[in-house]
Order: C-alpha cells, then structure tokens, then sequence
C-alpha cells in the first residue's frame, strides 16, 4: 500500500468506506516529516485535530447509550482506555496504515512507520477525512467497527485500565505511600517520545514509554504492578 490513488482506495476499502474524493485521505496520510521535503505541503496534522475530536465524541456518545446506569467517572475511564495512543495504534497496524504513510527521508530510515505515536496520529487524521468526506456517520461507523469490542471489555472491569490508580491503591493498602513518576521525553516535537519511571519509598518499581506522558507513566505502573503480583 502507499499514497497513490490506488493505496488509497485500498486502505478505503479496508475501513469499509466509499471514497467521495481520494484527496482528504491521502493527506491523512501526509506526515510532516514528508511535507517538509516537498517545499511544506499541507501535513495531515489538522485532519489529526478534527479526527481527535471526532473519535472523542464518538466514543463518549456511544458508551453514553450503551451503559445508561454507568456514572460519569466509570464513562471516563472506558473512554481513556480505548481512545489513546496504543489502541489507536494498534488498531492502525491492523489496517496497514504504516505502509501507506508518506514519510520524509529520516523519518522513514529512523522506522517511522512502526511508532506508536505516528500510528496514533495518523489514525486520527483518517478518521477526520472521513468525517469530512462522508459525515459524522461515515466516522462514526469505523470508530465503532474497530473499537466497539475494546469498549466492552474496558466497560467490564473501567479501574483495570487505570493502572496508576490501581498501584496507588495497592501501595498505600501496603503502608508504602504515593507512588511518584519521573518522565523524559525525547525527539522532535512532531515525534515526541517519553520515558517514565515510577517510585515508592526512593525505590524504583517499573518503566514504561509511550507517546504521551500519560500513556508512559501508565506503561510504568503497569509494568510495577506485574512485578508486585510476583513477588
């Protein structure tokens, strides 16, 4: 798959959706490493924004319906669990939008196309040229075709995807206190990646990365509990 017209068409017919015009979604695909080398064409960076915002109402709207007896704070927690960096991701790589991602030169030898976060982003800019080809209908149906699952297994068990909250549960049961994070991140702004690593007493319990702040400090409390349940 690729950029062209073909790919593009290709990557519609894996979304289940029938092309008004090719040209939104191909700029979906537009990274700005890419755009940068073309003389600074339009990135798909707006389409990322509408799409975010998109993907949030769709999946607000449905967990609103689909559990009318959940409260707002359990709806908040579905809703984090399935609408963030690494499910978009996967669910990226499960249409084989990396390969059709136009990337510049270092982007592309750096391997743009298997991160998380461009994944994510891309993912989101898709769902925003959907929107604006077809409507909110159009989105909706693919937000919902590949996340709907996700949502009612977050919608089982909402704390279990609150990995921070759960450490902070157990460890302050334990008489240990607070766990504190530590994040860095790295790379260009466009490409922002973040390490963390999470603390109780002085002693380090996990690390994790991800392209948010938020999702590594996740990973790390993840990856903390894990370690507490085996010991």
């Amino acid at each position: 798959m690729n950029a062209t017209t073909e790919g593009v068409t290709e990557l519609a017919h894996r979304l289940g959706h029938e092309l008004v015009s090719a040209t939104l979604l191909q700029q979906a695909l537009a990274h700005r490493s890419w755009c940068a080398e073309q003389g600074g064409v339009p990135s798909n960076e707006r389409l990322e924004f509408l799409g975010d915002a998109v993907l949030g109402l769709v999946v607000a709207g449905h967990c609103y319906r689909r559990f009318p007896a959940m409260p707002e704070g359990e709806l908040a927690k579905v809703r984090a669990a399935v609408v963030n960096a690494r499910v978009l991701a996967e669910v990226a790589e499960q249409l084989g939008i990396g390969e059709a991602i136009l990337l510049g030169k270092g982007e592309e030898a750096s391997g743009g196309r298997t991160k998380s976060s461009i994944l994510s982003d891309t993912f989101e800019a898709v769902i925003g040229a959907l929107y604006l080809d077809g409507g909110f209908p159009a989105a909706e149906r693919v937000v919902l075709r590949f996340l709907e699952p996700r949502i009612d297994r977050a919608a089982e068990e909402p704390d279990d995807f609150d990995q921070k909250g759960l450490l902070q549960e157990l460890t302050v049961r334990q008489g240990e206190g607070i766990p504190r994070y530590l994040v860095v991140g790295s790379g260009p702004d466009h490409d922002r990646q973040f390490e963390a690593a999470v603390f109780v007493n002085g002693i380090q319990l996990g690390a994790g990365t991800g392209g948010t702040k938020k999702d590594a400090e996740q990973d790390a409390a993840r990856r903390a509990l894990a370690e507490l349940r085996r010991a």
